[in-house]
């Protein structure tokens, strides 16, 4: 594997593995590995660490593993680890058959603390929980050397085979590594490497009754599979000198070196497992994969692309410092991706029907639509015209000031893709007032939507053939939250304060062009003049189409909130 010089000048860990390499290292090797723990869903924080690690590999010609830290059966299931599978996937990267799980190694990370113990290297401890915070020390003052600290080798190795076997009450005994009680990190005085936990795992089920630590079983399996670069996120750098003791004093010849980088912060987000949990048991939001969730299933039902995402992690760049990013961005790169691939369509979403009174009766016309006019390659479609249409109710006014270009009675419009019309009557409600239809001409030289003699019209509006029209449900979803950092807010369920009472409007009079009958769960357009959209999984067929709003055509967001 030769060095990667383009990718050197782009971030310190791309610099640092160039270095490696041309020392030669790791015998000229890359490996790196994305470590999820399968508590929860992901979220677009992972998506970061899994472009990284996956485009690390790629880059540099290695291997990147896919490897779940299953060390904790009272809050995992199968539901994440499949969840997480399917989001690795739909991302586009691939670990080929190198899928493992911190549980493939439970054995020999118990041997490993067997290791430790005849070593004098760990001990068994049974403080009790209070006494151990008072023993641990603070940051300003050394830690207290537990009273059992000093047990003989063979008494903690009786003791901790007693543990396994599952002989030995939930929080009576722990496993500690014996290090330093006066080290000024306090991930250094004598951490807890073994718990008791009597709940089936979830692969093992109910063959251990004793778990390993995160911080010991981390650094052990990354050893156990030859990595070479353990990327973290900042919060695992004080973590970064236990991860080399453990190497260290266990004396493995596989080292692996852990590099930290910032993890993601995004504007009007959370990105706490624990309070996205909390929006989804409290029914704050539809599930795991609401639309208006940062998780990566909620935004691919959004209609986010995998494109976009790993683009957006492109521009984010990798640091060593923590930093807010604006959302706007995260939505520039959907759009940007989205204009290139979306078709375009015509949807009406709230309806105001317009009746062409010189337009012939039972006629119908099938119209020349553009699919997309940043790419002529994705053609045309036919839509249908006849004497009834839909056009946006906002798009007339009957009173219009003078720059309003839209609809107003004697006013001439354009129709996307049909014929200038011009409104003449305007007919309400007896009793409400509320103006219920429109008549008007529409010239029939114009067809296309251009005259012969070149008058000019300013506005162009969309629309939708009221014969032909496909009744469908539009959600518009927006920020979930008012507030750029909802996860600063302190205190307990500070945050659900600030919950946007507009992240969600449904719209279920919505009237779409007949091409959209067979539009596919999943497939995105942009609805003309409204933003782009997507095919909700809900949808079952044309009698029931479904669509979420993914973005709109641009960021209206920071003008509101000015």
């Amino acid at each position: 594997m030769g060095d990667n010089e383009n990718a050197s000048n782009s971030d310190f860990i791309r610099s640092k593995i160039n270095d490696d390499l041309k020392t030669n290292k790791y015998n000229g090797r890359v490996h790196t590995r994305f470590p999820p723990e399968p508590n929860g869903y992901l979220h677009i924080g992972h998506a970061k660490s899994i472009c990284l690690n996956f485009g690390i590999a790629q880059e540099f010609t290695g291997l990147c593993n896919l490897r779940f830290d299953d060390t904790n059966p009272e809050k995992e299931d199968m539901e994440y680890v499949d969840s997480i599978i399917e989001d690795v996937e739909w991302l586009g990267f691939d670990w080929q058959e190198r899928m493992y799980y911190a549980s493939d190694y439970f054995d020999q990370l118990y041997d490993w603390a067997v290791q430790l113990i005849k070593t004098e290297n760990a001990y068994i401890c049974e403080l009790t929980s209070d006494e151990f915070k008072d023993y641990r020390g603070t940051l300003t003052e050394p830690g207290k050397n537990s009273p059992f600290r000093n047990r003989p080798a063979a008494e903690n190795l009786e003791i901790f085979t007693d543990m396994k076997a599952g002989k030995i009450e939930e929080n009576q005994y722990v496993l500690r590594a014996k290090i330093d009680m006066g080290h000024p990190n306090l991930h250094m005085r004598d951490p807890v490497i073994y718990r008791i936990i009597n709940t089936s795992h979830h692969r093992t089920g109910s063959k251990w009754h004793i778990y390993p630590m995160y911080d010991y079983a981390h650094p052990l399996s990354d050893s156990i599979e030859n990595i070479t670069h353990s990327l973290c996120t900042l919060e695992f750098e004080i973590h970064r000198p236990l991860y080399d003791w453990f190497i260290n004093a266990l004396e493995l010849e596989s080292r692996p070196e852990q590099t930290e980088f910032s993890r993601l912060n995004l504007t009007y987000t959370i990105m706490s497992k624990r309070k996205l949990l909390e929006l989804v048991t409290e029914k704050l939001v539809n599930g795991w994969d609401d639309p208006r969730m940062p998780t990566i299933c909620g935004l691919r039902r959004r209609g986010y692309t995998p494109a976009s995402l790993r683009n957006f992690c492109s521009k984010i760049g990798i640091t060593k410092f923590n930093s807010l990013t604006d959302i706007a961005l995260l939505e520039h790169c959907v759009r940007d991706d989205l204009n290139k691939t979306a078709n375009r369509v015509m949807v009406v979403l709230d309806p105001l029907k317009i009746i062409i009174e010189n337009y012939p009766e039972n006629k119908t016309e099938d119209l020349d639509a553009i699919n997309n006019p940043e790419d002529e390659s994705m053609g045309k479609r036919k839509v249908p015209f006849s004497r009834e249409i839909y056009i946006e109710r906002n798009d007339f006014l009957e009173n219009a000031p003078k720059k309003f270009f839209r609809l107003s009675p004697g006013k001439e419009v354009r129709l996307r893709y049909a014929y200038y019309i011009t409104c003449t009557n305007v007919v309400k409600n007896e009793e409400s007032g509320e103006i219920i239809e429109l008549t008007c001409t529409y010239d029939p030289e114009t067809r296309g939507g251009s005259s012969p003699d070149k008058r000019k019209v300013k506005g162009t509006l969309h629309w939708v053939s009221a014969e032909h029209a496909l009744n469908a449900e539009v959600r518009l979803y927006d920020r979930l939250f008012t507030v750029e950092e909802p996860d600063a807010v302190k205190g307990d369920h500070g945050y659900e304060k600030f919950l946007n009472p507009e992240s969600l409007k449904i719209l279920t009079n919505c009237k779409a062009e007949p091409s959209l009958s067979t539009a596919a769960a999943g497939s995105s357009f942009q609805f003309e003049r409204q933003g782009y959209f997507n095919v909700d999984p809900d949808s079952s067929d044309s009698n029931h189409l479904i669509f979420n709003r993914t973005v709109a055509l641009r960021d209206s967001w920071t003008k509101k909130n000015k």
